[in-house]
């Protein structure tokens, strides 16, 4: 009897540490957390060094923040007020709409490209994500929620510039998650098509990864339980919104870009997509680039690359 009572007291512990390192991982993961910390610690974990890059992205931040531009605030259809700051240029019938990265916002990751983008006449909306940036939500969508908000921001764009504007969607990291998900529910005909910039397949295969080759723990059963948890207080599972099978839905031009050198998000995940990416495609591999570092490491390599992916869209 007293080794079953020992064997019962082990058990209840294990069940207990195990729950608790579940309930950690889903509230820092999963749910908005507010201040700099979360995004230090994203960064910290993508092992990108920032620093060789700011005198530039300063000077660009400079000279964006110089163009008019103005806050936008729409209401998503699960009552969530939405940010975005619209960067108007010309005629407005050519748009950029760039989805940030996960602990980033819309202000912060296209600072680089408005450079490339406003040089070629088009305009940028860059909207905060759910749960970040200016934006409301305390749940954290990892594209499966934002690929609806991202059609509303579509039909924003419709609305302000006519039926006539041509569009293009951007996204780095779960960003390009969003596109890519987006892609998969037959946005409007002014949609031209996406730039994918370090996509991940689905949160429950970046988790693993992370949990893996950065904490060296077992992913078992941290992802199983918090995936039910992100079902029961957020509605959609970890894996329900996979990129690498919603992009089998898609008939829109894609250019799928990972760094050859990303230890966050596997440049593996990006091989994946684009073998079942079921468009007209284009790939390209930055050698030596980090997560989201592509276009900073090699930015000729990258601007060529959306240039002659443009010039099949004409």
């Amino acid at each position: 009897m007293k080794l079953l009572k020992g064997i019962g007291i082990a058990v209840g512990v294990c069940v207990a540490a195990e729950a608790a390192v579940t309930a950690y991982f889903y509230k820092r993961t999963m749910r908005r957390n507010k201040g700099t910390a979360n995004n230090e610690r994203t960064i910290k974990m993508a092992g990108t060094d920032w620093d060789v890059y700011m005198p530039l992205i300063q000077q660009r931040k400079e000279r964006m923040l110089a163009e008019p531009h103005e806050d936008v605030y729409e209401m998503s259809h699960d009552g969530l007020k939405l940010h975005a700051t619209w960067f108007p240029q010309g005629d407005q019938k050519k748009v950029v709409i760039c989805f940030h990265g996960y602990t980033s916002q819309g202000m912060s990751d296209y600072i680089g490209l408005s450079d490339y983008y406003m040089k070629r006449g088009f305009s940028m909306l860059l909207p905060d994500a759910r749960a970040h940036g200016e934006s409301e939500g305390k749940k954290i969508g990892f594209g499966c929620l934002d690929r609806h908000d991202a059609m509303m921001w579509i039909r924003w764009v419709i609305d302000r510039c006519g039926e006539d504007v041509k569009i293009i969607l951007h996204g780095t990291s779960m960003g390009a998650a969003t596109v890519l998900m987006t892609a998969a529910l037959d946005p409007p005909e002014q949609v031209m098509g996406l730039v994918s910039d370090c996509a991940f397949t689905s949160p429950k295969h970046v988790f693993t990864h992370v949990l893996h080759s950065m904490y060296h723990m077992p992913a078992f059963p941290i992802i199983q339980l918090s995936d039910l948890l992100n079902r029961l207080l957020s509605g959609y599972g970890l894996d329900e919104c996979n990129a690498a099978r919603e992009v089998q839905k898609t008939c829109l031009p894609g250019l799928l870009i990972h760094g050859s050198k990303d230890n966050f998000v596997p440049c593996s995940m990006c091989d994946e997509i684009y073998k079942n990416y079921a468009g007209p495609k284009r790939k390209l591999i930055v050698k030596g680039a980090a997560h989201a570092e592509s276009y900073y490491k090699n930015m000729s390599q990258y601007e060529d690359a959306l240039d002659e992916w443009m010039e099949d869209l004409a």
